[in-house]
């Protein structure tokens, strides 16, 4: 009795040290997903952007619209020289919207990157991550930290979205007007402002939920004129970067090598792209969704984005019976005395560090592919079948229980997948339209 009850104090004690740094997977994670190589720096930056429309302050969609000054945060991770051993790790400190009319509720998420550490190399990819509507880039550092330590700079907004559950109609959807613009223009400045730091002509971009609307649409997807956001957003701004203005091209990155989105939004009611303007991505396109997605749609939202990108080469890594919460960190400790606050995070079926190491494993060789040119990495996204469930290896004896699949041709379970690891999932793949 005494030793079941140390040995189930020591599994109690050694679990929160996995999930309290998010960007270092378990043992059960798939082979890409662990840390790569380099150690990891941070540190934030703030960027102006001018005379801009405050389509969010309006008082109705037919208000008169104030230009300002947009003051835009942006938090930075990067390959670094080693620090001192005694150097201290960021501790990520940030709030989310309590269920009303709770005030918001404030959590902290460790993490192993270290304050303005020494940046280490360069001509690094760029990748940009935009997070969900109210969320922030703290929610997301077991994708940020994860990518900068395998020699990728990372950099994320601080989107500022207006409180959902309180807002009006005209306030709630200005964030349609800001992400991708506020995306476009980051990035750019990014281009300049990190000098030989990155090459400027390799940068993906990697949006969740509304930021996966953003990336879509700053990745080139076009916005459909009669778009269901389109009378609602003041002044008539969002019809003003509509497809076929002029100012459409405000909303563009250019030379994007690969797009990345998870359980992106705008497919509902009405698809604020359409057919036309989704057809407009010609960059290598990465979706991921659950596919009993509560908030956004599957079939309007990942599947009909794969359906109607038909001039991209696109995969579709699909979770069944998943919810919309595949992006975000395990739920901090602050979070976990209310349903409410736990559902921000965590997936009420899937473990939450479990999604976030495949998620990591299928972006690594993405990335790697599209952004490096590491055709290698091309066959942990090529399957024998879509469905992971048929996978099937009779790996030789003396085999280790951990060892990861070959794949093609001696298994049929996915490559990089553990034995009895590779479930629940279906991996879509198809190429541009000729």
């Amino acid at each position: 009795m005494i030793r079941a009850l140390l040995c189930w104090t020591l599994v109690l004690c050694a679990l929160p040290v996995q999930a309290q740094v998010p960007s270092k997977p378990g043992v059960d994670a798939p082979e890409l997903a662990f840390m790569g190589p380099s150690h990891v720096g941070y540190r934030t930056l703030t960027f102006i952007y001018k005379e801009q429309p405050d389509v969010e302050n309006a008082t109705s969609a037919e208000a008169p619209v104030v230009m300002r000054e947009r003051p835009l945060r942006v938090s930075l991770w990067y390959p670094a020289q080693a620090s001192k051993a005694d150097a201290t790790p960021v501790v990520y400190r940030d709030s989310l919207w309590g269920e009303p009319p709770r005030e918001p509720v404030a959590f902290s998420q460790k993490g192993m990157a270290i304050a303005n550490a020494v940046a280490q190399g360069h001509g690094h990819p760029l990748v940009f991550i935009s997070h969900g509507y109210s969320n922030n880039p703290a929610v997301m550092t077991w994708l940020s930290e994860n990518l900068a330590s395998k020699g990728y700079v990372v950099a994320a907004i601080h989107h500022q979205d207006p409180n959902p559950y309180t807002s009006s109609a005209t306030t709630r959807v200005a964030p349609n007007f800001y992400r991708p613009r506020d995306i476009a223009f980051v990035t750019e400045r990014l281009r300049t402002e990190l000098g030989d730091q990155i090459d400027p002509a390799k940068v993906a971009l990697i949006g969740y939920s509304q930021g996966g609307y953003g990336v879509l649409t700053s990745g080139g997807a076009g916005l459909d004129p009669d778009g269901p956001n389109m009378s609602l957003v003041a002044g008539g701004w969002l019809k003003k970067v509509a497809r076929g203005t002029k100012g459409a091209e405000s909303l563009k990155v250019p030379g994007v090598k690969a797009i990345v989105a998870l359980a992106p939004a705008g497919g509902m009611p009405k698809s604020a792209w359409g057919a036309e303007g989704l057809k407009e991505i010609t960059a290598p396109l990465l979706l991921i969704q659950g596919d009993q997605d509560p908030v956004v749609d599957y079939k309007s939202g990942a599947l009909a984005v794969f359906g109607a990108a038909m001039n991209a080469e696109r995969y579709l890594l699909t979770y069944r019976q998943a919810g919309h919460s595949i992006a975000l960190n395990p739920v901090p400790e602050e979070m976990r005395g209310s349903v409410w606050d736990m559902d921000w995070f965590e997936d009420p079926i899937w473990r939450q560090d479990r999604i976030n190491a495949i998620n990591l494993h299928f972006i690594t060789a993405f990335l790697a592919v599209h952004l490096r040119g590491d055709i290698d990495k091309q066959s942990y996204l090529t399957v024998a079948d879509s469905d992971s469930d048929k996978g099937e290896w009779n790996a030789p004896n003396g085999t280790p229980w951990g060892a990861y699949s070959p794949g093609s041709p001696e298994a049929t379970l996915w490559k990089g997948f553990q034995r009895r690891h590779a479930r629940g999932m279906e991996l879509r793949h198809a190429l541009p339209a000729k």
